[in-house]
């Protein structure tokens, strides 16, 4: 009998394969769907600050007393918080699923206290979801990525549910931020998020949003860096994100060292019902190679295990392709 269970920030999950926060996840109704499909836990939509202060920021009017305005944006603020708690309880009623809730946030502030709220309402683990543009001139890395090592504190010392943070791919030691983050006893890392793409109408004069469905072949920096950090540290879990859309997928990036693999753009283009067949194919490749558990490969192929790191190391184009002509 093959089995698919895994642990991930302490969770027991059926499955490796879970749902990535998204529009699919934002309804009871979709959450019943993919536990029944098989999913190991779900990721609920995100919970943006930007959207909450921009919203709030709508109702800005020089005749309207300062008291009025603070009321309207304290208002949406709790109202759209209000309404991610009662999802949040209400799957947790419902179903069987392990929830993990996501925090969208750009800024250290008083506002990560909403996490404290998912935590009473019965999220099992939170996903912080961290992302600015570095832009400024005057301003170093390590700057940068010091917002997201204080954030880290702050909110371990609020919730006392896992956390796990979804990075991007753009920091220049990507090795050394997620070692500090385990440092500051941060669960697991969630490796890559994509972020807003801008593109150029040149028809029409106008930025507009690139694609904002991944491609099969985008693992391949997640598989580069899920190898790497699963083969030089075990104090952090690793979720395997972006590019993940068949079966072959969620075992390449197992035997690389993935905890658990997160897919979202194939359940949009296929339906949520292809978790079973994810399931399914993980089931039969185990079974063809021997395997009765997934702690039995995973990690196999990882920076430690192969006999020539390097090859998650090769960065050099024309060295790797010059036998070719």
């Amino acid at each position: 009998m093959i089995d698919l269970s895994v642990k991930y920030l302490g969770l027991d999950l059926k499955s490796p394969v879970v749902a990535s926060s998204s529009g699919l996840t934002s309804t009871i109704e979709g959450i019943r769907e993919m536990e029944k499909a098989g999913v190991g836990a779900v990721v609920l939509k995100s919970l943006f600050e930007e959207q909450i202060l921009f919203e709030g920021s709508q109702y800005h009017d020089e005749s309207v007393y300062p008291e009025a305005e603070d009321y309207l944006r304290n208002y949406i603020r709790d109202h759209s918080v209000g309404e991610y708690l009662d999802l949040i309880e209400k799957v947790k009623k419902e179903t069987s699923v392990p929830v993990i809730a996501s925090v969208n946030c750009v800024s250290v502030s008083e506002w990560i206290d909403f996490a404290k709220k998912m935590e009473d309402a019965g999220a099992d683990a939170i996903e912080l979801n961290v992302y600015f543009l570095p832009v400024s001139a005057g301003k170093s890395s390590p700057e940068y990525e010091q917002v997201y090592l204080d954030l880290a504190e702050k909110l371990k010392g609020i919730v006392h549910i896992p956390v796990a943070f979804k990075l991007g791919r753009q920091f220049t030691n990507l090795n050394y931020l997620v070692t500090q983050l385990a440092y500051r006893h941060v669960d697991g890392v969630v490796l890559f998020n994509r972020f807003y793409e801008p593109d150029i109408d040149i028809k029409n004069l106008r930025m507009v949003s690139a694609g904002v469905f991944s491609k099969p072949e985008e693992i391949r920096q997640t598989l580069r860096w899920i190898g790497i950090l699963s083969g030089q540290s075990d104090r952090i879990d690793l979720a395997a994100s972006t590019g993940v859309h068949d079966a072959d997928a969620v075992v390449k990036l197992l035997l690389a060292g993935a905890d658990v693999t997160m897919v979202c753009s194939v359940l949009y283009e296929k339906g949520i019902s292809y978790i079973k067949t994810l399931n399914e194919g993980l089931t039969s490749w185990m079974d063809e190679k021997g395997f009765g558990k997934i702690d039995e490969f995973r990690g196999k192929l990882n920076y430690k295990n192969i006999g020539d790191p390097v090859s998650y190391e090769r960065s050099q184009f024309m060295k790797y392709f010059s036998d070719y002509h």
